[in-house]
């Protein structure tokens, strides 16, 4: 009680809220820039089983905006590493850590053991992936994607609603187009991985209006926000 007190006097939350995030199981692909505040963030909040997908390394260059990672962790396994921190800052959560890349071979086995799936990952071809594996088994996935100053975030499959194909309905063609480095300043992705974070606890406990059928986009460089609808 203590620990959640300050979320656990806001009536969107309360006791009822707070059981349901420590029974929710949230897995999150890809725990670099945007997976990084995701899972700080969730698990400072309580929900209660979380799983990392990740099989990269920490690098130099992560340190910019991944802050999850330490400068000593560099050539470590990052769901591994950041596994070890989420278990530091909350015992109390349960951490699966998956060093593996989500794959055709994987992707059913693992998420069907989550109940919502967040996006932290950079690639087209992991949220086609992503998507039409929650679709099959009636998961919700959100969404989060940036560059450079800008980001934005969608929530899909929510009660049957919009799904990240209706966003990007030619595969093939977004699977072509090139992949040059990608600038971005560390703060974008922990703009919007906390986005993303609050749309999980909404699912969660049932309050506010889910971005689902919705398309939220931010412009750091001007604070100018959109919400466009699918």
């Amino acid at each position: 009680m203590e620990r959640y007190n300050r979320q656990l006097i806001l009536p969107e939350i309360g006791e009822e809220g707070q059981t349901r995030l420590k029974q929710a199981r949230v897995l999150i692909v890809g725990v670099g820039g945007l997976g990084s505040p995701i899972a700080l963030y969730l698990t400072g909040a309580g929900v209660g089983n979380i799983g990392l997908v990740d099989d990269d390394v920490v690098s130099e260059t992560n340190l910019q905006r991944q802050v999850i990672y330490r400068e000593d962790e560099v050539g470590l396994s990052k769901a591994l590493q950041a596994q070890k921190h989420l278990q530091a800052l909350n015992s109390e959560v349960n951490i699966e850590a998956y060093p593996v890349r989500l794959t055709y071979e994987n992707a059913e086995s693992i998420i069907a053991q989550y109940d919502i799936v967040v996006d932290g990952c950079d690639n087209f071809a992991t949220r086609y992936l992503i998507n039409d594996t929650c679709v099959r088994l009636n998961k919700v996935y959100v969404y989060g994607a940036i560059r450079a100053f800008d980001g934005q975030v969608s929530v899909f499959n929510y009660r049957g609603g919009k799904t990240y194909r209706d966003l990007f309905p030619d595969e093939a063609e977004m699977l072509s187009m090139p992949h040059p480095p990608k600038g971005v300043m560390g703060f974008t992705p922990g703009l919007i991985g906390s986005a993303e974070a609050n749309e999980v606890v909404k699912i969660i406990c049932g309050y506010g209006e889910v971005l689902s059928g919705k398309l939220w986009h931010i412009d750091l460089k001007t604070l100018e926000t959109y919400t466009f609808s699918l």
